[in-house]
């Protein structure tokens, strides 16, 4: 997916402040680094907009979530509208979730949220996808015992592999509807950009939650 350079990116994220996370690995991986308390810490890869991290994380103050994306102009918006919500329980951060085993201890992530992640829909580009087997082995270290991730799609076909993914990694999927804002697991249910525009389509979401114990 093409990426537009955002006009006065860096200093966009400067104007963020404290919400910007600049290098995640000499300023804490913890909640109690990051936010200054020891509330559960989720993560979404690949937070887009922001819409929904601000969403969730204004429904659920008691937790701490942190947004990240692999381009920094992608995180701009983000981080602006985290900003405006006045939100103290979200940070931004700029890293590859390839990396997310050097930054952190295993078993200390709540959640992990997948949001409409890039298809990579070639067969040869099957690596990159983020329910690839090798980001689900770092899921694995990097989430709590009971942990789970969470991961919504439009796209059939990368939700399809996913699913074999799952299964042959061993890993235990509840809650899984081909059509979720008609079923009975829409209810709190907060959509991203993407999902607003693809359901106004009338594009089915693919929807699961993912255990690995």
């Amino acid at each position: 997916m093409r990426v537009h350079k955002k006009k006065h990116g860096a200093e966009r994220l400067d104007a963020c402040g404290n919400i910007v996370i600049k290098d995640l690995k000499a300023e804490g991986n913890s909640s109690q680094q990051l936010f200054g308390n020891d509330k559960p810490l989720r993560i979404e890869i690949g937070c887009g907009k922001g819409d929904f991290i601000v969403g969730t994380a204004a429904k659920e103050p008691d937790v701490n979530f942190l947004a990240i994306e692999k381009v920094s102009d992608v995180l701009v918006t983000a981080a602006e509208k985290v900003r405006e919500s006045g939100l103290s329980n979200v940070r931004v951060c700029c890293v590859d979730a390839k990396e997310l085993t050097e930054i952190f201890p295993q078993g200390s992530i709540d959640r992990i949220y997948l949001n409409f992640s890039d298809p990579w829909p070639k067969s040869r580009h099957e690596k990159r996808r983020l329910t690839y087997r090798t980001f689900l082995a770092i899921y694995k270290q990097i989430l709590r015992p009971h942990g789970a991730i969470y991961f919504k799609t439009d796209n059939r076909g990368l939700f399809d592999f996913s699913l074999e993914e799952f299964e042959a990694f061993g890993i235990r999927t509840e809650k899984l509807t081909f059509d979720l804002h008609n079923s009975e697991y829409n209810e709190g249910n907060v959509m991203t950009e993407y999902e607003k525009r693809f359901s106004s389509m009338g594009v089915p979401i693919n929807r699961v939650e993912c255990y690995f114990d």
